[in-house]
């Protein structure tokens, strides 16, 4: 048994060695997409684009303004005379959003202690409208403060002794760092995509070439032959994540909180599974065109409902039963709860457990599918 495992693996690591695209699959894509994809993406959004009605023109219009794009998070693109003018510039796309400033501003504040504007945020990409909503809420309340503390002196003793401060204090991550979350998770993503997309590739290959009739009527056993697909795709998807998690460290200075044993004892048990969900979509489909159709398909779905972006809890309730049935998931939340949050054996039992019991569903099932008699 043992011989011609040994046998059917080194027959596979010459046959990748061969291919120099999944070599560069392999040792060079980890690195590229480590180093660019964070760079890239960035959850902070700046040089919104505004245009501006202003009807007051007064001195509080203009500090206001003058606070708005002080903050570094607003560019003014244009001063229109009204509004339906400013909308002319939202919908050629030359401005986010726009604020009017109503006649009489300056008046009704110093009189009234009160005034209103109106903001216009154009919602297609409804993450930067509601971020940019917020950003220019923040920056109102704040200088309605500064206009109340101008007005009125007496109130900042009053702020000052106000008897509720908030501190907030950032548990795993002080400094608030995106890339401090993201990176281990696209390390996740990384594995998943080399180990899927290359073992689906694997059975299916030797169908096209039709060298799986001469494994057909070997008396090899189904067990070898799957485990002499797995095992060496194993192996150089643990070198591509060593050589990611070398990049996270060295590149970005994300320093390892948790156990490094554990972590790769982690990655290890995950990898089988990814693989064997390979196996099995090799196992079932007939041309490679048609693999790697299946394994983008469930790959989409894994990775958007992954928790990578955006968190599973925010989900609705159908969606997040997907997500907890889906194996990156526990793959990307088991190497940040590693890596960032020093996290032990027992909390992650439960990621354990469930990519235990897929991968042993999946396995069993690829090597009760392939039949020798094909």
């Amino acid at each position: 048994m043992f011989r011609t495992l040994s046998i059917l693996i080194k027959k596979e690591f010459l046959q990748i060695f061969r291919n120099r695209s999944i070599l560069a699959i392999i040792f060079v894509m980890p690195v590229v997409q480590l180093v660019v994809l964070p760079l890239a993406a960035n959850y902070e959004i700046k040089d919104i684009k505004m245009a501006v009605v202003d009807h007051d023109n007064s001195t509080f219009s203009r500090e206001l303004l003058r606070k708005i794009t002080a903050s570094g998070y607003f560019k003014i693109t244009s001063y229109s005379e009204n509004y339906r003018k400013a909308s002319q510039e939202v919908e050629k796309d030359r401005a986010d959003l726009i604020l009017e400033i109503p006649n009489n501003f300056e008046k009704d504040l110093v009189r009234e202690n009160s005034q209103k504007v109106l903001i216009a945020i154009n919602a297609i990409n409804g993450t930067k409208a509601g971020l940019s909503a917020s950003y220019l809420a923040q920056i109102l309340q704040d200088y309605n403060e500064q206009v109340q503390l101008k007005m009125s002196p007496e109130l900042e003793s009053t702020k000052n002794s106000s008897g509720l401060e908030i501190i907030p204090k950032f548990w795993f991550n002080e400094g608030y760092n995106y890339r401090l979350s993201l990176v281990p998770g696209i390390l996740a993503f990384l594995v998943t995509l080399i180990g899927g997309y290359l073992t689906a590739l694997n059975i299916v290959s030797e169908k096209e070439t039709g060298t799986i009739e001469q494994i057909n009527v070997s008396p090899i056993r189904k067990t070898d032959f799957i485990l002499g697909k797995l095992i060496p795709f194993w192996i150089l998807a643990m070198t591509a994540f060593s050589i990611g998690l070398l990049v996270t460290v060295f590149v970005y200075g994300i320093q390892m909180q948790g156990s490094l044993l554990l972590l790769y004892a982690f990655i290890s048990v995950y990898l089988v599974t990814i693989l064997g969900m390979g196996l099995l979509v090799s196992v079932y489909s007939e041309t490679q065109q048609q693999a790697m159709f299946v394994v983008f398909f469930f790959m989409m779905i894994f990775v958007l409902m992954s928790g990578l972006f955006t968190p599973t809890e925010s989900m609705t309730d159908w969606a997040k039963y997907i997500a907890y049935l889906n194996p990156v998931t526990y793959g990307v939340d088991g190497i940040r709860l590693i890596i960032l949050k020093n996290s032990g054996f027992t909390d992650l039992l439960p990621h354990f457990t469930f990519v235990t019991v897929l991968g042993t569903v999946v396995i069993t099932w690829a090597i009760l599918r392939y039949r020798k008699t094909n």
